[in-house]
């Protein structure tokens, strides 16, 4: 390209730039004013919605000022309303206390006056007597030709006549009675030894095992890692087994040993069968849990038959309900102060058979009553109400004999002996608790036992000392001399006894024996 074409090229340009320039001003210009118009527009409309906004909030911040202004009005009449009612009510009570005062004091008043009047009346009639008596004394006097002293006289030796006559038949009738109560004592003498005798031969017959059994099953383990499979994780298993058996899984320090803690024994053994179960079989989960508590269920069911059965076949009785067979088989496991309660219940049926045989009573009555006495400690546990009470229920819904039925109700001196085989059953229930090595009781509450004792004899002014002895059955009470007299000490024994009986629990009964000694010290030199 040649130097002209440079130049007109560059004359365009600079035409084209000069023309251009203020088109592109003109045109910015049109475009920036059509912006600001549509700003403009668009700020008066977000100020319009803007009032037209706060006109709204307004209204509706002055409907809800009405609305709490007609709540809290109306909450301040119902507040005034009510506590007007209260003070209305409060008046009404007031008014009619001030009329029930106003009602005893008039009838106070009336009562005043008619007592005054009686008294009024007995004072005059008191005086009308005294006079009728001056009277009628003179004209005894005038009748009698005796004077007052001369009467007197005469009715002391009456009267002591009469006396020495009543005195000497007095005399006839108490030797005739001590006669008798000799008789009857020598009479007695000799049924207390025949009764002795029969007892001695009974116990003599019947000699069984005691074995003390516990609240608590204590179960191996191989190793005390099981310990924790028992727990399992979060305790899972543990928790389940718990469940499902209603037993308390304690988990010590014991090396090698869980012990299963529950009063109620039939759960008690299921939990212990299962827990067996579960160690051997090594599979422990909530599910294998479920399966062996309910197999170990099973097992106790079918122990529960068989010793039911066991014992109606030891002892000889027959027609007992097979219901009745399933509770006495429950007692297999139950306990009475380590005593098991089912081999309790047949000695007692032993026993009472044989004292039966010797006095010639029914012995098959006997034996059934001796059998089913206990029966009510088979769901004692569960149920409400004493042994006796639950063992009377069941018998009378099984059909039971009301001879039967009188001596589950008669063992325990509940009622009163009315047949020779509740006293039977009564005094075998006696034989069966008594014998050494049959029960016992917690240490524990053995010791508190005596130290109660201890402490009722000892909280008695002139006591200087006392000792519970014979295993608490008989409590030695050392008295002052200079304090209590030989009076008083009988006096204190009951006062002891009936104390001990209205404060404490025992089996059987507590001697209670009051000493008081005199020593007199002199030396010769």
């Amino acid at each position: 390209m040649t130097t002209v074409g440079y130049i007109v090229a560059a004359a365009a340009f600079v035409i084209a730039l000069v023309i251009g320039f203020p088109i592109g001003i003109q045109y910015r210009k049109k475009v920036a004013e059509k912006e600001i118009s549509s700003a403009e527009d668009e700020a008066k409309r977000i100020i319009n919605e803007a009032i037209k906004s706060a006109e709204g909030k307004k209204r509706e911040a002055l409907l809800e000022a009405k609305e709490e202004i007609l709540k809290n009005r109306t909450e301040y009449e119902k507040e005034v309303k009510e506590r007007r009612a209260d003070l209305q009510k409060q008046e009404r009570r007031l008014q009619q206390k001030e009329e029930n005062i106003d009602r005893k004091t008039d009838a106070i008043e009336k009562k005043e006056e008619a007592l005054s009047q009686k008294h009024d009346a007995l004072q005059k009639e008191q005086d009308e007597i005294k006079l009728i008596k001056r009277s009628q004394t003179e004209m005894l006097e005038r009748i009698s030709g005796f004077t007052a002293e001369q009467a007197k006289e005469y009715l002391i030796q009456q009267v002591e006549s009469e006396v020495t006559h009543e005195t000497a038949l007095k005399i006839k009738e108490i030797e005739a009675r001590a006669k008798d109560e000799a008789d009857q004592s020598r009479m007695k003498e000799e049924c207390e030894t025949r009764a002795r005798e029969v007892v001695a031969q009974a116990i003599q017959r019947c000699a069984a095992d005691s074995v003390a059994e516990l609240t608590v099953s204590v179960v191996p383990l191989p190793n005390d890692e099981m310990k924790g499979r028992i727990i399992g994780r979060e305790g899972r298993n543990i928790r389940t087994l718990e469940t499902l058996t209603g037993a308390d899984l304690i988990i010590d320090d014991t090396p090698e040993a869980i012990t299963v803690s529950c009063f109620e024994p039939v759960r008690r053994e299921v939990a212990r069968l299962a827990l067996e179960k579960l160690i051997a079989d090594g599979r422990i989960h909530p599910t294998h849990i479920e399966e062996m508590v309910e197999k170990a269920r099973r097992e106790v069911d079918a122990v529960i038959r068989s010793e039911g059965e066991r014992a109606v076949l030891e002892t000889g009785v027959r027609g007992v309900h097979p219901e009745l067979q399933k509770l006495l088989g429950r007692l297999h496991y139950r306990t009475s102060y380590g005593q098991n309660v089912l081999q309790h219940s047949i000695e007692v049926s032993h026993i009472a058979g044989m004292m039966a045989a010797e006095l010639g009573a029914d012995v098959a009555a006997a034996k059934r009553a001796g059998l089913l006495h206990d029966i009510g400690k088979a769901v004692d546990h569960e149920m409400e109400g004493t042994h006796i009470q639950l063992g009377v229920e069941f018998c009378r819904k099984y059909k039971e004999k009301e001879d039967i039925i009188h001596a589950i109700q008669a063992h325990h001196g509940d009622v009163e002996c009315k047949t020779l085989v509740a006293c039977l059953v009564q005094a075998a229930d006696a034989v069966s608790a008594a014998r050494p090595g049959a029960r016992r009781e917690n240490l524990e509450n053995y010791i508190k036992r005596l130290e109660k004792l201890e402490e009722i004899t000892s909280d008695y002014p002139g006591v200087e000392k006392s000792y519970a002895i014979q295993a608490g059955r008989e409590v030695r009470v050392m008295v002052k001399p200079e304090q209590v007299s030989e009076d008083q000490m009988v006096i204190l024994a009951r006062e002891l006894a009936r104390r001990i009986e209205s404060e404490l629990e025992y089996p059987g009964q507590i001697k209670v024996h009051v000493l008081r000694e005199t020593k007199v010290v002199e030396y010769a030199k």
